[in-house]
């Protein structure tokens, strides 16, 4: 299988595209740089096709979890090619953000008003400032990761890592002012403790509680009623971010499942289904803290956003499509777990199902192993890596040939193990973890 078009593209990215891609999770030394084909020419359904025409089967991320119906959707693109051939935007503004306020608000019925953005981290970033505006302080105590911008990332300011228990290590918080510093206070996912202690050291001092409703564990009983009262005893406003579970498991917030009760949620990637989308939810005092502040893009205003977004969620609803999202990824990490068992291989698979991953349990060469996993699936026709997020397009049939296909790779990277030549049957580099700089 030939990519050389595609590795001749990467060249031409390393030279003119600081870091080579806009995206982290996109750039192919997460997966195996020299080998991963980084660009596409067409995708539909689960397919891909590479700038050499290859076709592969994507058992992949889905778009970073943006695309949770499937790519080029015939009836979310046959809403947007309308609303293009009206206008995408105008000096007035477009219905669609009411009508998808309205539906915003009807699957979520604690919350009275919307704000949108197009992307998840600036997305984010309006919730806190929110936040702040409402309460006139400025500390946020947060859990999981939340994105690129200043207010997160001065969490490693004057500290090793703290960011590094929040999915990403090694986040460079160089370009953050110093003057931040102390203002993004960490807590982990079920240590309710740490969130106590925060507030003990910063009385009256918290804005806002900012949490992910789920990502890998599923939260102890009580939990979240104890981040609620803790929330109304220090009157912060409680931020879910729902960028990447919402939508995945239900037509909705994951945060209705656990029955949460939080003050603004926080939506992007699947909410218009690869679209560029994301809507800030809340209550209606606090999101009328808006008008206390200045928030307000351009951007924000076009008509493709919320026209993909309605589309999007109508067609999630009518198909019940997170069940569907949830089934697929089931049989995926049970797949795993159990043909590394049958292969003799030790991996550690989790996360919610329609967001699966795993890991290879090999401390010395788990990168190298990610890197081999990658590179034999990809000369089976699969862009596949050690992550595996659901699309409502992932049929049965797709998950057995990819089954079939772990199966007869799981052996191979079994042998190579035993025999000690993996990095000698790479044809690429290994895989990177976390961040870091591209030469």
């Amino acid at each position: 299988m030939s990519t050389i078009k595609s590795q001749e593209m990467q060249k031409r990215a390393k030279q003119r595209i600081p870091g080579m891609t806009q995206l982290l999770s996109k750039r192919p030394d997460q997966f195996s740089l020299g080998v991963w084909p980084g660009y596409y020419s067409k995708a539909k359904g689960v397919e891909v096709w590479d700038l050499d025409g290859n076709l592969y089967v994507d058992m992949c991320i889905g778009g970073i979890g943006a695309n949770v119906l499937g790519y080029a959707d015939d009836d979310v693109d046959k809403a947007v090619c309308e609303a293009i051939k009206n206008g995408s935007s105008s000096s007035l503004n477009c219905p669609e953000e009411i009508e998808l306020a309205d539906l915003l608000c009807e699957i979520h019925p604690w919350a009275d008003k919307v704000r949108y953005a197009r992307s998840g981290g600036e997305s984010m970033t309006i919730a806190v400032r929110i936040a702040r505006a409402q309460t006139g302080k400025d500390k946020v105590a947060f859990c999981g990761y939340h994105g690129w911008h200043d207010w997160y990332l001065s969490a490693n300011l004057g500290t090793e890592n703290a960011l590094g228990e929040h999915l990403l290590t090694g986040l460079d918080p160089r370009g953050v002012p110093k003057g931040l510093t102390g203002t993004a206070l960490p807590f982990r996912y079920n240590h309710i403790e740490e969130l106590k202690e925060i507030i003990a050291n910063n009385k009256n001092e918290l804005a806002a509680i900012v949490m992910e409703p789920i990502r890998d564990d599923e939260p102890d009983a009580g939990f979240f009623d104890e981040i609620r009262a803790l929330a109304d005893e220090t009157k912060a406003v409680f931020i879910i971010d729902e960028i990447s579970a919402g939508f995945r498991m239900n037509s909705g917030g994951a945060h209705l499942i656990y029955n949460i009760q939080p003050d603004i949620a926080v939506f992007s990637k699947a909410l218009g289904n690869g679209y560029p989308i994301a809507a800030i939810i809340g209550k209606g005092d606090i999101m009328d803290a808006v008008q206390k502040t200045f928030i307000s893009s351009t951007m924000w205003t076009e008509r493709i956003g919320p026209t993909a977004a309605l589309a999007t969620l109508k067609k999630h609803r009518s198909l019940d499509a997170g069940k569907h999202l949830v089934s697929i990824g089931k049989l995926i990490q049970e797949g795993w777990v159990r043909l590394a068992e049958k292969n003799d291989l030790k991996i550690h698979a989790g996360g919610i199902p329609p967001l699966s991953h795993f890991s290879f349990e090999y401390y010395n060469n788990s990168l190298a192993l990610k890197a081999l996993f990658v590179q034999l699936m990809l000369d089976k026709g699969f862009l596949a890596s050690t992550s595996f997020y659901s699309m409502y397009a992932h049929q049965q049939k797709h998950v057995e040939s990819y089954l079939h296909a772990v199966d007869e790779v799981f052996k191979v990277i079994s042998r190579a193990i035993k025999q000690g030549d993996v990095e000698q049957k790479l044809k690429g580099k290994p895989a990177v973890a976390g961040f870091k700089r591209l030469t």
